[in-house]
């Protein structure tokens, strides 16, 4: 008898332990002390020394907590959300809520409204009303943010400045999500700072001016020609199949196969692309390229979209008030109604 029951609290043991390490992702655990590590010991050991290797290290940590900030809101690396969002409290960044960027970013996952100017908050096409109406020297501006260069040389500034002047005006309109999202921001924020003046001793306008540009512009990157517009929604997602940055970018250069499949971790993409890879370049028509480096030869300094979309919106312009401003689409005010996004990964 005393057997029996060894034997089955042996097994049921080994069953919670299968389950525990089943809900626990343990790469995205590991990637993020290398992240945290990274980011201090860049700060504490090598700024006194190496400013220059401080300031480049420090950006490439900010990419990547941002990578695993967009890995975290798809519900990695456990199943508890507000644990997962406790591991990206720390604003590394400095300039994005994480609470806004999740609730923008679910809702971008409606695959048949990307690249919509009012529907895609992570657009960068405009509606037609809007350009024409456009002061000159914002089309101009605009203009060199679709080219490659443009987007990771002023593209961090028209982001970061179109993104809070958005917020602020929810704020302004009594948005309670956008004011919480922000409360915990700064109660992040706060103690980011402190750390990175009192303890690194880096002036903060060097952290921010240097080390967060850098990193908004690596990951501008990958996101420079993530969607483009396309008849078929499955055409209008990118697959960059190689490239030396893609660890950095949890392999969302495959971005295609992560708007298929949303949920599935960031380690598991490469496979899963591989597994199918004529199947995706036929679904998504062949918007392919080998590597980033390919996107520069062609698009470093030419526009690779016009920013009045060629087909959406052609006779609307964006409206004042709005409960939702897309992140990415500079000094809009378009109205917008929220609503939740919930993805799974297909059977």
């Amino acid at each position: 008898m005393t057997d029996i029951l060894a034997k089955k609290t042996a097994r049921l043991t080994g069953i919670r332990r299968r389950r525990t390490r089943d809900r626990i992702e343990w790469p995205t655990v590991s990637l993020l002390a290398v992240c945290y590590g990274l980011w201090i010991f860049a700060g504490y050991f090598l700024y006194p020394l190496f400013p220059i290797v401080f300031l480049v290290l420090m950006g490439i940590a900010v990419a990547l907590h941002s990578s695993l900030q967009h890995e975290v809101l798809h519900g990695h690396p456990t199943r508890n959300a507000r644990l997962n969002e406790a591991l990206v409290f720390l604003p590394l960044g400095i300039f994005y809520p994480y609470r806004s960027y999740k609730r923008t970013h679910l809702q971008h996952h409606a695959d048949e409204r990307l690249t919509d100017p009012f529907d895609d908050p992570e657009s960068y096409y405009r509606a037609m009303g809007d350009w024409q109406k456009m002061p000159s020297f914002l089309k101009v501006l605009l203009g060199w943010n679709n080219t490659f260069i443009g987007r990771l040389v002023i593209g961090p500034p028209l982001m970061v400045v179109g993104f809070t002047i958005s917020e602020w005006r929810k704020i302004a309109q009594g948005d309670r999500r956008v004011i919480y999202a922000w409360t915990l921001h700064l109660a992040g924020l706060v103690p980011t700072l402190l750390v990175i003046s009192l303890i690194f001793g880096v002036p903060i306008w060097l952290y921010v001016s240097v080390a967060a540009y850098l990193g908004i512009s690596i990951i501008a990157i990958r996101s420079y020609c993530e969607h483009q517009w396309s008849e078929q929604p499955d055409g209008r997602t990118i697959i960059v199949e190689n490239s030396i940055l893609a660890p950095l970018f949890l392999y969302n250069n495959l971005h295609f196969v992560h708007h298929k499949m949303p949920t599935a971790a960031w380690y598991k993409l490469p496979s899963l692309y591989s597994e199918r890879r004529a199947e995706w370049q036929k679904m998504n028509d062949g918007y392919v390229f080998s590597n980033y480096f390919e996107v520069f030869r062609a698009f470093a300094f030419k526009a690779k979209e016009p920013v009045a979309h060629p087909v959406l919106r052609r006779d609307e312009q964006v409206l004042i008030a709005s409960p939702v401003v897309p992140a990415a689409l500079i000094f809009s005010d378009h109205a917008m109604q929220e609503q939740d996004v919930r993805l799974e990964i297909p059977s």
